[in-house]
């Protein structure tokens, strides 16, 4: 919070990632490669007192993408587009979304997927998409994998990646060079932050493993709407905020789900990230900034 207003850019300094407080010009201008953003956690249908207009939180977030000197090349969503999976809900995203004038890769949230085991999902937002709908693609020299860990999800569980979908990750990294910087994007985070909530996947060690040759690795995930962030061996993790509402930190409440802020102090707490991949690097240079 002391940071609200700011721009975060993260570098690595003897494999331990750090953050400076930078002026999002600067922070969002590489000298060379691209950029991407991340937005999560939308939320869009909920109207309870944390948050009674989610869609203007994201048309706010949205309207703070458009300052940025550099055009990101597109958006990566790490799920809970909606919060009742309701056609309506899934409609007004595609519409909203479709104000960036970007390309946009979603990956789904458990309230994406609460009806027809996602389907509808499927049809909006990853029509292309293999299994419950992870994919891959490439841009400029970067593998992005976009997983699922969230279907059949119980309350306070952890998320789950499924034999199939581990399988297909094996076989869409093969062909990779080890130094192909990968990035990883996925809504429940793929390290456990608190198993008490769910935060984390059971099974992530095992897509970990099959990445563990690779000399780049970056995680990106949503579900807990706050940037946590760590380093283990060659693999960056990172979460995002939500532009919904926040949740309390770990263990500070008696559960995890919307938290009420004081009034006037809502867009503190939320925000998007930005994500500059500069080519001879390797690591991704996060910066994330509120709403405010």
């Amino acid at each position: 919070m002391a940071w609200a207003g700011t721009g975060l850019l993260w570098s690595l300094t003897g494999g331990v990632p750090l953050a400076g407080m930078i002026g999002r010009a600067e922070a969002a201008t590489p000298s060379a490669g691209f950029t991407f953003a991340q937005f999560s956690d939308s939320h869009l249908g909920f109207n309870k007192e944390a948050n009674t207009d989610p869609v203007a939180t994201l048309r706010v977030a949205i309207a703070d993408l458009a300052k940025l000197p550099t055009k990101p090349a597109f958006i990566i969503h790490t799920g809970d587009i909606s919060h009742l999976s309701k056609p309506a809900e899934f409609d007004m995203a595609a519409e909203v979304m479709k104000e960036t004038g970007l390309p946009v890769f979603y990956v789904p949230g458990e309230h994406d997927v609460l009806t027809d085991e996602g389907v509808s999902y499927r049809e909006r937002f990853a029509p292309k998409a293999q299994g419950d709908g992870w994919f891959s693609f490439d841009h400029d020299g970067v593998h992005f994998v976009g997983l699922v860990n969230v279907q059949n999800l119980k309350a306070g569980g952890l998320g789950n990646l499924g034999n199939d979908q581990l399988a297909w990750l094996a076989s869409d990294l093969k062909p990779l060079k080890a130094s192909t910087p990968i990035v990883v994007f996925a809504h429940i985070p793929l390290w456990t932050v608190y198993a008490e909530w769910g935060w984390g996947t059971e099974d992530s060690s095992n897509a970990l493993s099959l990445l563990a040759r690779f000399g780049s690795v970056t995680v990106l995930n949503g579900h807990i709407h706050q940037i946590m962030q760590k380093v283990e061996g060659k693999v960056a993790f990172h979460t995002a905020r939500s532009t919904a509402f926040p949740q309390p930190a770990p263990g500070t409440a008696p559960s995890a789900g919307p938290m009420k802020v004081p009034p006037g102090e809502l867009k503190n707490y939320l925000g998007t990230t930005d994500v500059t991949f500069v080519r001879g690097h390797e690591r991704l240079a996060i910066v994330d900034h509120t709403l405010v």
